[in-house]
C-alpha cells in the first residue's frame, strides 16, 4: 500500500506503474473517490463540531432556549448519520482501491508483458554433455524408488506425489546442508505457524487478488504459500527499535499453492505441485533505497552460491513490468538447468518492496531523529523442495542408471549415490 498524499502527488507515476505491470488499475477513480472522502470527512467533522457547540450551549440555556437548540440537535444529528453512514460506504470502497494501487516499480526493470521477456543477466555452469540419452527426473526416481506419482494422484488427486526411500532421505540432506549454509550469512533459523490470519495475507500483498490460488479452512483462516507471510505477520503493528534492524529470518515451513492459474501446465513429476517444502530468507530494514538494493542483491546471491556448491547449471534472469506482483519493485529469478526439457526452470525468487508491505502491517522504527517511518521488506528463496530434485537428479545421472550425490551432501546423505 501507497500513501494517499503520494498517490495524489504522482498519480502520474502510479498510472505508468500499473501500464508497466499490466494490471488493470485507474489510479483517476482512486482520485475521484479520495475526493468524495474528503468531502464527507469534512461535513461529518463540522457537523460533530456543530453537535458539541449546540450540546454545551444546552447546558447553560434558558428552558425555552434549550427546547429550540434541542430541535436544531435532531436536525444536525440526522444529517450527521446520513453523512456518517455515506462516508462508511465510501470507505470500503476506498480501502478496496487503495489495496489495488501498484508499487513503482525501478527504473532498471525491462519493460514487457510475460515472464517470456525476462532478461538473462547471468550464465552459470557448464551444461552437462551426456554420452546416453538422458531420461527425466518422473523415469528416474520411479525406477530407483524415490517417488511413487501414481499412488501419489490416487491420494492427493491432481499433482500429487509421494517422495519415498532416497527421495527422502535427498531432501533432509538438502534441508541440513541449506540451514548449515543460510545460517552462516546471519539469519535466524524460524519455524512459523503456516496457518495465518487474513490480515497477514494483505499485509504482503498476496490478497485481495491472489485468493484463487489459496487453501482456505472453514474457520476463515488460509493455508499460507511462503514462510514470507508469517515471517512478516510476526511484526504486525509494532514499533521496532533501529538498534534491531535489519531483522534477518531465515524461515522453513511447509508451503501450500492450489496452482489455480496453472491448469495444463506441468502437470506430472515435481516442478509445479500444490504442497512442498521451503527456506526463505526474508529482511526487514531502515527505510532507505539504497540499503533495499544492497540486501536485495544479497539475498539473491545467497542463493547462488547454495546452486553453485551443489554445481548445477543455472541462470539469472530480472523480471520484466509484466511479470512483477503489486508490490514488487524489483524482482530476480534464479532458474536451473533440466536437461531432458532442455531448458531453465525458476527455482528462486528474490524481491524488495521498500515500504508496501509494511506499511499495510503498520511495521515501524523511529530513526536518529525519532522521526516514525516504515521500515522496508525484502525476501528471496533460499531453496524449495522437492523441485531442486528435478534438476539435482537430471544433472546428476549416470549411464548405469544411478544418481551421483553433490560432493556437499554427501556427509548428510551418508553415501555418494544412488541406486
Amino acid at each position: 500500500m501507497l500513501d494517499i498524499k503520494f498517490i495524489r502527488e504522482n498519480k502520474e507515476l502510479i498510472a505508468l506503474a500499473a501500464q508497466k505491470k499490466r494490471l488493470d488499475f485507474k489510479v483517476e477513480e482512486l482520485i475521484a473517490l479520495d475526493d468524495k472522502r474528503r468531502t464527507l470527512l469534512s461535513g461529518v467533522e463540522t457537523r460533530r463540531a456543530e453537535q458539541n457547540a449546540a450540546s454545551a450551549k444546552i447546558t447553560t440555556a434558558s428552558a425555552e432556549d434549550r427546547a429550540k437548540l434541542i430541535a436544531e440537535m435532531k436536525t444536525v444529528k440526522s444529517a450527521l448519520e446520513a453523512d456518517e453512514n455515506a462516508l462508511k460506504q465510501v470507505m470500503v470502497n476506498w480501502q478496496n482501491l487503495m489495496l489495488r494501487v501498484p508499487n513503482i516499480p525501478d527504473m532498471s526493470v525491462p519493460d514487457g508483458v510475460s515472464d517470456a521477456e525476462n532478461k538473462e543477466v547471468k550464465v552459470w555452469g557448464e551444461k552437462p554433455a551426456f554420452t546416453f540419452e538422458p531420461k527425466d527426473h518422473i523415469e528416474l526416481m520411479t525406477k530407483l524408488g524415490m517417488a511413487d506419482f501414481e499412488r501419489g494422484g490416487k491420494v492427493h488427486g491432481f499433482r500429487g506425489y509421494f517422495l519415498t526411500g532416497d527421495g527422502v532421505k535427498l531432501c533432509f540432506a538438502i534441508w541440513n546442508y541449506a540451514l548449515d549454509f543460510f545460517s552462516k550469512k546471519n539469519f535466524t533459523p524460524i519455524l512459523p505457524p503456516i496457518v495465518v490470519r487474513k490480515i497477514n495475507l494483505f499485509g504482503t500483498g498476496y490478497l485481495p487478488q491472489g485468493e484463487e490460488d489459496m487453501y482456505k479452512t472453514q474457520d476463515g483462516d488460509y493455508l499460507a504459500g511462503t514462510a514470507e507471510v508469517p515471517l512478516m505477520g510476526m511484526h504486525n503493528d509494532e514499533t521496532l527499535n533501529a538498534a534491531e534492524l535489519p531483522k534477518r529470518y531465515l524461515g522453513f515451513s511447509p508451503c501450500y499453492r492450489r496452482e489455480a492459474g496453472a491448469h495444463g501446465k506441468d502437470t506430472n513429476g515435481l516442478i509445479r505441485v500444490n504442497e512442498f517444502y521451503k527456506f526463505e530468507q526474508v529482511i526487514i530494514c531502515e527505510a532507505n533505497h539504497e540499503t533495499s538494493v544492497k540486501y536485495h542483491e544479497e539475498v539473491n546471491r545467497n542463493t547462488e552460491e547454495f546452486i553453485e556448491t551443489l554445481k548445477i547449471p543455472y541462470h539469472t534472469v530480472v523480471n520484466c513490468g509484466g511479470d512483477l506482483g503489486l508490490g514488487q519493485v524489483k524482482k530476480y529469478d534464479i532458474e536451473l538447468w533440466v536437461p531432458k526439457e532442455g531448458k531453465y526452470r525458476e527455482i528462486s525468487s528474490a524481491s524488495y518492496f521498500h515500504d508496501f508491505q509494511t506499511r499495510r502491517l503498520n511495521i515501524r522504527y523511529r530513526d536518529a531523529d525519532g522521526t516514525l517511518r516504515y521500515t522496508h521488506s525484502l525476501n528471496s528463496t533460499a531453496i524449495p523442495t522437492p523441485r531442486i530434485l528435478v534438476s539435482l537428479i537430471e544433472n546428476y545421472q549416470q549411464a548405469d542408471g544411478t544418481i551421483k550425490i553433490p560432493k556437499v551432501l554427501v556427509p548428510y546423505m551418508g553415501t555418494e549415490k544412488i541406486g
